[in-house]
């Protein structure tokens, strides 16, 4: 029953950070074709865990993931706007 709602979220989730990397991040390090492949977020809606795709060598990948690190609470922070859920999880990636 509970299962439900999480799986909910979590396609909610991996829908909304895939708009915010393609269209509300400017950070240069992140590369051009990078998706969000899964989500998995924790029964106490606590946490995110964010799988990314990257296509490219291996500096691109490096770097993208850096540069969504450094833009995760900006994401965390959007998110909490566009939903309205009385946690709000942390991005982990």
């Amino acid at each position: 029953m509970g299962f439900e709602r999480v799986n909910r979220i979590s396609e909610e989730y991996k829908r909304e950070i895939s708009d915010l990397i393609s269209n509300e991040i400017r950070d240069p390090r992140i590369a051009q074709f990078t998706s969000v492949t899964h989500v998995d977020v924790t029964k106490d809606l606590r946490y995110a865990k964010v799988y990314i795709s990257v296509l490219g060598d291996k500096k691109a990948r490096e770097d993208t993931l850096t540069g969504l690190k450094s833009a995760a609470g900006f994401a965390r922070r959007e998110m909490g706007k566009r939903k309205n859920l009385r946690y709000n999880p942390e991005i982990i990636l």
